[in-house]
């Protein structure tokens, strides 16, 4: 919408994930090793978590490109909200395996002999799992098992699992012992600091064509750390919407203030509407029948209310810690606003890719054996 007002090539803050924009922060950078480790490793899991939008399916998706053309063999799974046997299923499904209505056993038979098959031919399979927290136990005692497949002494398989960090709690559980002696190697992928905040705004615009345009002030590069906690999602989300900003009001450089607006839009979105005080008063007067009765200072109304802690008779010590509380405090609740949009957002993201899995099963369900469509 706004690209061409800023002579860009194209969206530079978009939402999905997009290889070509993958920038290499240190904890990106100490992840993707850990991922070329498992890859030459060729056995056991490689365990890799973080935070919402901190970028773990970039990562992948910049991986499993870089796979291309490669001996390794690639099975993607994405949707993982499934019991045990389905979860197997969907590593069949895969790897091109035709997966309706195949007893296990079968599905088993037909799995390793396809690994064995890739193994002869001086190829290795990769099974990579997104969303690993969603796992049940009994899914990931499943892959667990997967592990043993091998020929001669070389695995037939190796699993990347990729997920939020409640993934690892659910790995320290007693029942997941088995599994965590099969994992070689862990790593989190924490937010990016401020120098990095700005590096990345910068690559992702370099990314998008820019040549100058936008640009951003020192206190806008700042303002979109704080507001962001260095998490990427986030840092998308809050550019966008300034640069959609800026195309309405005829803006290429911004400011910490512009981005500040952006934040209070944010929060504003985020608020639950309160009941009118006419409504408030109705239900107080059917409810005590008495209309003269005091109401109660809402929260809300409160939380508006400006107070100036220099005209308190305060120790200045104790008023400027109040003051940097109350700041922290303010911080914290646009943090907090701006997480629930983007789960929000991840839910709605989850929920088309479910369903274009869906699609996908239904077409290959109706498709009719041979059919090579329209000549």
């Amino acid at each position: 919408m706004y690209e061409a007002f800023y002579g860009l090539t194209n969206k530079p803050f978009q939402l999905n994930p997009d290889p070509t924009f993958y920038f290499g922060s240190k904890q990106h950078r100490r992840a993707k090793a850990y991922l070329d480790y498992g890859v030459s490793r060729n056995e056991g899991f490689i365990v890799i978590t973080g935070e919402i939008g901190a970028g773990k399916t970039t990562l992948l998706r910049t991986l499993i490109d870089s796979l291309h053309g490669s001996n390794v063999v690639v099975g993607h799974l994405v949707t993982t909200q499934l019991g045990a046997e389905d979860t197997l299923r969907m590593v069949g499904a895969s790897f091109g395996f035709k997966v309706k209505d195949v007893p296990k056993s079968e599905l088993l038979i037909t799995l390793e002999a396809f690994l064995i098959s890739q193994t002869s031919k001086g190829k290795r399979c990769l099974l990579i799992v997104d969303e690993a927290q969603n796992l049940t136990p009994r899914a990931v005692e499943e892959l667990r098992m997967l592990s043993n497949f091998q020929f001669g002494n070389q695995a037939l398989m190796q699993s990347f699992l990729v997920g939020q960090p409640e993934f690892r709690e659910i790995l320290q559980r007693p029942e997941m012992e088995q599994f965590r002696q099969r994992v070689a190697a862990t790593c989190h992928i924490g937010p990016m600091d401020q120098e990095e905040t700005q590096h990345y705004i910068e690559h992702r615009l370099k990314c998008a064509g820019s040549s100058g345009k936008p640009s951003f002030a020192p206190g806008a590069h700042e303002s979109i750390y704080k507001a962001s906690g260095g998490i990427p999602r986030r840092i998308n989300s809050l550019c966008d919407r300034l640069l959609l900003a800026g195309f309405l009001g005829g803006k290429t450089h911004f400011e910490g203030t512009d981005v500040d607006e952006v934040v209070k839009e944010f929060a504003q979105e985020a608020e639950v509407p309160s009941r009118p005080a006419v409504a408030q008063a109705q239900v107080g007067e059917g409810a005590r029948g008495d209309i003269s009765a005091p109401m109660p200072l809402s929260t809300t109304t409160a939380a508006a209310l400006d107070v100036d802690l220099s005209k308190l008779q305060l120790d200045p010590a104790a008023a400027d810690t109040m003051s940097r509380q109350i700041g922290r405090l303010a911080g914290e609740s646009r943090g907090d606003q701006l997480q629930r949009i983007e789960r929000g957002l991840l839910r709605l993201e989850r929920t088309n890719i479910q369903l274009l899995a869906l699609i996908q099963q239904l077409v290959a369900a109706v498709k009719k054996p041979g059919d090579e469509g329209p000549k």
